[in-house]
């Protein structure tokens, strides 16, 4: 038996977690109360102490205790987690009520639990958690269609004038510049005999810029999976760019010709965690890589070849590729993330940061008019990575 003093003050670590022991000389940190107390609600009873606080019917404590598993454990601990839980805790029978899945939240956190825990449910419950996803994914689509929509839409060639523009392709400074003489001094106002605007290009479809989403598929992405898969989909409706989405863990997905249908394509998802082979793939995929656009959604928490990885985004660049890495796509905070290798990558000249949905719609629009995405984040007061090493699980 090892008497080394961290190996021993290891284990009484894991043995108070398990046990739920409290020890006053050798108090848990508290992420480690956290992971108690998430493995309390489930196994508590067979520790043969009471559990100090069940889930009841509550739906804000199943979300944030399925939310808990995810980010504390690896995906084959969290399925077995889930399992258990199914069968221990009903949580089978809660999803299958119809008053408890609309008495829960609706947002994205909403759509990643049940897409998470979709392996474990039978098939009467599969559905009825389609059902949920596709309102949660209607709410979403209306709330950020529009939106994305005024940010991509059309390429205006500013270069060229139009005298029958339409609405939104009217250049008004010049228009009220050229029908000044027209003021009506009674209303105190202009009514302009002759519109001056921008003329649209007429692109045809090889001439598009593709815009590809490359999303890792982790448990600690859950909300940027989903987020990314509703861009996906919003964008792939708009004639002025193509959308490609490619969501990665241990194997690759292509799931562009399913973005006409959102809630497949979510259901399509692992949540499971290999950068390297999901850039790979969308690297044979190029056609004109001045007209490419690569957003990498990642903790890069990189399971695979790091070195490949860095290689691959390398050659995109200097080929031209616009490659933009992003650590989350999220309104939850602070990501967790390798500051090593994100250091790593942005010493290629790739901008590296986490965003809000609201502001990726503006990121988009920046990327597409080939403007200094750095300039743009730290005039939206974005905290950019840097080009030197951290330490693993940094958060910025």
């Amino acid at each position: 038996m090892s008497h080394d003093p961290d190996a021993l003050a290891q284990r009484s670590r894991r043995w108070q977690m398990a046990l739920g022991a409290e020890d006053d000389t050798a108090p848990l940190s508290k992420q480690d109360l956290q992971i108690s107390s998430a493995l309390d609600a489930l196994y508590g009873e067979e520790s043969g102490k009471p559990r100090k606080g069940g889930f009841g019917s509550s739906a804000p404590k199943v979300s944030k205790w399925l939310g808990d598993i995810r980010e504390y454990f690896p995906s084959p601990v969290v399925q077995v987690i889930q399992k258990d839980a199914f069968q221990k805790l009903g949580l089978k029978q809660m999803m299958l009520q119809p008053e408890f899945l609309e008495g829960l939240e609706a947002d994205v956190h909403l759509v990643a639990d049940l897409i998470s825990l979709r392996s474990v449910m039978p098939e009467k419950t599969i559905d009825t958690a389609r059902e949920v996803v596709a309102r949660v994914v209607a709410q979403l689509m209306e709330h950020l269609e529009r939106k994305t929509a005024e940010a991509i839409r059309g390429s205006i060639d500013r270069s060229k004038r139009s005298f029958n523009p339409r609405f939104n392709d009217i250049d008004w400074s010049r228009t009220i510049q050229a029908n000044l003489r027209h003021y009506q001094h009674k209303h105190k106002t202009i009514v302009p005999e002759k519109l001056i605007g921008f003329q649209r290009r007429q692109r045809r479809l090889v001439d598009l810029d593709e815009v590809t989403l490359c999303v890792d598929q982790s448990g600690s992405m859950a909300t940027s999976v989903v987020y990314s898969s509703i861009f996906a989909a919003v964008m792939a409706s708009l004639p002025v760019v193509k959308t490609r989405l490619i969501c990665f863990d241990t194997s690759i997905i292509d799931l562009t010709e399913y973005l006409a249908d959102p809630v497949k394509v979510l259901f399509g998802v692992q949540l499971g965690g290999g950068t390297d082979k999901a850039v790979a793939y969308y690297q044979d995929k190029i056609e004109a890589p001045s007209k490419s656009h690569l957003i990498l959604i990642t903790d890069l928490c990189e399971g695979g070849d790091a070195p490949a990885l860095i290689a691959r985004i390398a050659e995109l660049k200097g080929e031209g590729v616009n490659v933009i890495t992003l650590l989350a796509l999220s309104d939850d905070g602070r990501p967790y993330y390798d500051p090593t290798l994100a250091a790593k990558v942005a010493s290629l000249g790739v901008p590296v940061f986490a965003c809000t949905p609201d502001q990726f719609l503006d990121l988009m629009a920046t990327a597409l008019r080939r403007e200094d995405v750095l300039n743009w984040a730290a005039n939206e007061d974005i905290k950019t990575i840097r080009a030197e090493a951290g330490a693993p699980g940094d958060t910025l």
